[in-house]
């Protein structure tokens, strides 16, 4: 599968460029994709990451953003084409933002499939907080480029009501819920060593600048300091992009104040050591815009976390199980009194900061991504029998039929042995290996080389993963073990045998409501799995029958 992600991406600081990353890197782990990054424009000569296929071709607030990714597009002809987006991605302006956000409707009409992965609402977005002027024009603007993003093949959400709005208000049902995801491949487990020894380190990390300010935080920190002597604030991160100059005024205003710490912007690598050694992660907001990336990474690291309590963040502590405290928003005091009961309370702050790590367990990027992959996959495969099916209705005199056929999916038999994901056999201590890799010799085999029983019921364990799931009478796997009445023939047993051998099976993936999966139970360290629903006999494989003719 050959996939355009369309993100803001490092060396450049552009909002999400970090997100961008973290899904690059998985998708260049999976020998079975192609992936080309169409990042953003740099003012710098500094050298592109190593092992990437990046193309730069798109600038912040350039209006011609939207021609400038067509026609690479048109060039790379990629199956799918995912963007990474928030509203501003494009442009501080509003007008060069909204052309930029017309980009996936346009990508969509010039035949690609495109997936888009937003961040926020606009519906949501408290435009005061966040210094905008003409709140009612942002308003209406951002309802009509949401409309014009819902009209993209997919759209996924990080947020539960963010998900409700888009079907409720905006009625569409192309909408889907994924977990933000925790920006490692494995989450740390906390070390509680570096904490509080010597100082109490409390982290305020993000840009800064509009709905996220240091005002309230650095007043607090001021009654915590008197109570905790050891305390200290770092302050990671730099300006958000409509607050330029913000934390240099910040930077100076506290110079002389040796508890307080600047680190500006902090590179990917430096992350572990600076969450690691923080005993507590704080969030600030006076208005959210979306799931928090610094909560996540707050849960990568095992930190316990403090928080405005704002409906989005309860949103995602309920969800998604984060250990979050939460103090009144822009109430001095009560964020004050709510980091000192923490910092004071060892077993609590481990309590939490455990709770955080097994949290991100369930949220790390192979498992996400593997999400993504599987319903980009599941939806192709869909479009093409809807093609044959429609193909199929014309009557039986039309000339040539099944040559038209082959030509018009002669695009799409890559997908057929080319699956996005897979899971590479895990064969367990002691297992003996037979011809096409049957673990347990004394079962039958369907096409695809996974044992069966006599009734066609699958192994349990298919590639390592543990599975309730059963080949029905098509060799298709179905949600539940097959139960057989007692009036159950023969002659249908046969049948059954007979059909089990002739299609190979496939994931019950496509059963599932995907837009309902929250993706917290998901197990960690995922492999990539092998999701290809109607392949036929690969090649490689002979005829299905293990060389038995």
């Amino acid at each position: 599968m050959k996939i355009c992600l369309v993100t803001t991406f490092p060396p450049s600081q552009g909002g999400l460029s970090e997100y961008g990353l973290h899904i690059a890197q998985e998708l260049h782990r999976n020998p079975f994709l192609s992936v080309t990054i169409l990042a953003d424009r740099i003012a710098t000569d500094e050298p592109e990451l190593e092992g990437y296929s990046v193309i730069r071709c798109w600038s912040f607030d350039d209006p011609r953003t939207v021609f400038q990714l067509l026609k690479m597009l048109r060039q790379l002809k990629p199956d799918v084409v995912w963007f990474n987006l928030l509203f501003s991605t494009f442009g501080r302006n509003p007008l060069k933002a909204f052309l930029g956000l017309l980009t996936p409707l346009f990508a969509r009409m010039s035949g690609c499939y495109t997936h888009v992965t937003l961040h926020h609402l606009m519906d949501t977005v408290n435009l005061t907080d966040a210094k905008v002027r003409y709140a009612r024009a942002y308003r209406w603007g951002g309802m009509v480029a949401t409309r014009m993003l819902l009209l993209s093949n997919s759209v996924s959400v990080l947020m539960p009501g963010y998900r409700e709005i888009l079907r409720e208000k905006y009625g569409r049902d192309n909408v889907h819920l994924r977990s933000h995801g925790i920006l490692t491949t494995m989450p740390e487990y906390p070390d509680f060593a570096q904490r509080g020894n010597p100082e109490q380190r409390i982290l305020a990390f993000g840009k800064w600048g509009t709905y996220k300010r240091l005002e309230l935080m650095i007043e607090a920190f001021e009654t915590i300091s008197r109570r905790i002597p050891n305390a200290k604030l770092v302050v990671g991160g730099g300006d958000h992009p409509q607050a330029a100059g913000y934390i240099d005024s910040v930077k100076e205003k506290y110079a002389g104040n040796p508890k307080i710490e600047f680190t500006g912007y902090v590179p990917e690598g430096e992350l572990p050591a600076l969450f690691q050694s923080s005993s507590v992660a704080v969030m600030p907001y006076s208005s959210s815009t979306g799931c928090s990336g610094v909560a996540h990474l707050a849960c990568a690291y095992g930190v316990p976390i403090v928080c405005a309590d704002l409906p989005d963040f309860r949103q995602m502590a309920e969800g998604e199980e984060i250990a979050i405290q939460f103090y009144k928003p822009g109430d001095t005091q009560d964020l004050a009194d709510c980091l000192v009961r923490l910092l004071t309370n060892p077993a609590r702050e481990e309590e939490m900061a455990t709770q955080n790590y097994f949290t991100a367990l369930r949220m790390t990027m192979p498992t996400i991504v593997l999400k993504y992959l599987r319903h980009f996959e599941i939806d192709q495969r869909a479009e093409l029998l809807r093609q044959v099916t429609r193909f199929r209705r014309l009557p039986s005199w039309v000339p040539s039929k099944a040559l038209l056929l082959r030509r018009m999916t002669r695009h799409s038999a890559g997908l057929i042995y080319r699956p996005a994901v897979h899971r590479p056999i895990t064969v367990r201590s002691g297992d003996k290996l037979s011809l096409n890799d049957d673990v347990h010799a004394g079962a039958k085999q369907c096409g695809a080389g996974i044992p069966i029983d006599g009734d066609g019921i699958g192994d349990r364990r298919v590639s390592g993963v543990a599975s309730d799931r059963a080949l029905d009478r098509h060799g298709l796997w179905s949600g539940a073990a097959s139960t057989r009445g007692a009036n159950h023939s023969e002659t249908d047993q046969r049948e059954e045998r007979k059909s089990v051998k002739s299609f190979p099976p496939r994931d019950a993936s496509h059963h599932e409501d995907e837009s309902h999966d929250s993706e917290r139970q998901n197990p960690t360290g995922v492999d990539w799995t092998r999701s290809s629903f109607f392949r036929g006999v690969h090649p490689a494989n002979g005829n299905g029958r293990n060389g038995k003719g």
